[in-house]
């Protein structure tokens, strides 16, 4: 009857764990949507409300990273027990980390509030969008204890970068025809870089959410598009 209640108790505070890495994602992923809504639409007000609220997602990290050392040391965890403790640990590291990009986003946004804008932004909406996707997915793959889900996340990354160049070509040309726009053009080829790295951070999610439920290390690059030489 111990064992049974040990194991409930377990259980249990897994759950609360990943509650809070659930909080997280969604965090996360409103923090870079925000941003990069306020950055479309010169929103100077929402953008300064996604700078303040930075500090919420770096408290619940705080949070994860206490519960998850709390349970190791109760329960000395093995098998898929200690997997499952020490990757949500390195995952509410990189949602953490998204979250700190949806403010960098949003600073360039206040910034660029006060100047008129370059050109309609599409593409990089666009960015956010896959990433909102990459997370649900994972996410989603971790409530349901599914592996082979996650798998699902890695070639959005492909896409991801496929914007990022594509937007980078385009501002390089707009800074050849309008040379005084050279300042906004390298703050959105900034953005679109930061929601490139935070697509790969989804990734590192997806990787640790495999490996949690199948004991594989997985790499993201098996399953993406092969680069061409």
């Amino acid at each position: 009857m111990a064992t049974i209640n040990t194991r409930k108790r377990l259980e249990e505070d897994l759950s609360a764990l990943k509650n809070m890495i659930y909080r997280m994602g969604g965090m996360a992923a409103e923090s870079v949507e925000q941003a990069v809504w306020a950055l479309k639409n010169s929103d100077a007000e929402l953008a300064q409300k996604v700078i303040d609220d930075g500090d919420l997602i770096d408290e619940l990290e705080e949070k994860v990273d206490a519960g998850c050392m709390e349970f190791a040391a109760r329960y000395q965890p093995l098998g898929e027990d200690l997997r499952v403790v020490v990757s949500l640990m390195h995952i509410a590291v990189d949602l953490e980390r998204i979250g700190d990009y949806g403010e960098n986003i949003a600073k360039a946004a206040l910034d660029l509030s006060k100047k008129p804008q370059l050109k309609p932004l599409i593409d990089i909406p666009r960015m956010v969008e896959i990433l909102k996707t990459m997370l649900s997915t994972a996410m989603e793959a971790l409530d349901k204890h599914d592996g082979a889900a996650a798998l699902k996340v890695f070639p959005y990354d492909d896409d991801m970068d496929d914007l990022d160049k594509q937007i980078i070509r385009e501002l390089l040309l707009l800074i050849m025809e309008k040379p005084e726009r050279i300042e906004q053009s390298l703050s959105l080829m900034s953005v679109s870089r930061i929601l490139e790295r935070a697509g790969d951070h989804a990734t590192n999610v997806a990787e640790r959410i495999a490996y949690m439920y199948t004991g594989r290390q997985v790499k993201a690059s098996d399953y993406r598009r092969r680069r061409q030489l």
